[in-house]
């Protein structure tokens, strides 16, 4: 029996000498993971449908109890602007991470639609960073540890709103942002705006460099903080970034 389904590959291992064992990023099924028998063949039908990045219509064949084989694939995208760029690449290898650590005990259906999303303005053309500083604050409310956007965390005060705080998890208004680091007030109204952006309708995107600072900066604490989450890719794509500098 031949079981179709979509998904994007979110990474893969070789397996014996010419195959590999990948995993599926899907939208109602969560991650699974499936032999792409012979695809490291350059003459294999499948070689091209089982690389990481891959967002397409995958035909399983199950045998038994054993691991479903892949025997076609349908690709719908390869994102190949994104793929030709090795910072815009590193930036989508790290959202694959993120989100195979997100979906990995749980399904949840807002990552893979936000990933793709992403990954389609990342290909597109959009500023990597600021695509990827999107998702990973939506990404926060999937994990159950949303800062809070709305008031100070601390008071409920709406308004004098001065910083944000990884510490106390969210805005903070003057009063109680005692001893806090003080970001700019244009990061501080930005990052919400971040958060909220609808991904599929973002036209425009540009934020100067010292604010992207200010964001990653948040972000990287705060994930450290309060997710257990630890991305390999995330070190390699500051070694990139030091490099460039």
């Amino acid at each position: 029996m031949i079981k179709k389904i979509t998904g994007i590959v979110v990474s893969g291992v070789c397996y014996k000498e010419s195959s590999k064992i990948i995993n599926i990023l899907t939208e109602n099924e969560g991650i699974i993971g499936v032999l792409a028998k012979g695809c490291r063949s350059y003459k294999s039908k499948i070689r091209v449908g089982s690389d990481v990045l891959i967002l397409g219509c995958f035909y399983l064949r199950q045998y038994g109890s054993s691991m479903p084989l892949v025997t076609e694939v349908d690709i719908i995208d390869s994102f190949p602007n994104l793929r030709a760029n090795i910072m815009r690449q590193s930036y989508a290898l790290l959202l694959l991470e993120l989100t195979r650590q997100i979906v990995m005990h749980e399904k949840r259906e807002n990552v893979y639609s936000l990933l793709i999303s992403g990954l389609k303005k990342i290909d597109e053309g959009y500023d990597a960073e600021v695509i990827t500083d999107i998702l990973e604050l939506k990404f926060l409310n999937e994990l159950g540890i949303k800062p809070e956007f709305d008031c100070c965390v601390s008071c409920g005060r709406k308004d004098d709103i001065v910083t944000i705080s990884s510490y106390k998890g969210g805005y903070l208004c003057r009063n109680c942002a005692k001893g806090e680091v003080i970001y700019s007030l244009k990061m501080v109204k930005l990052i919400r705006l971040l958060y909220l952006v609808d991904v599929d309708k973002i036209s425009k995107v540009s934020i100067g460099e010292e604010v992207k600072d200010e964001i990653r900066s948040f972000i990287d604490d705060y994930y450290d903080r309060y997710s257990g989450i630890y991305l390999k890719s995330r070190e390699i794509l500051k070694q990139f970034s030091c490099f460039e500098g």
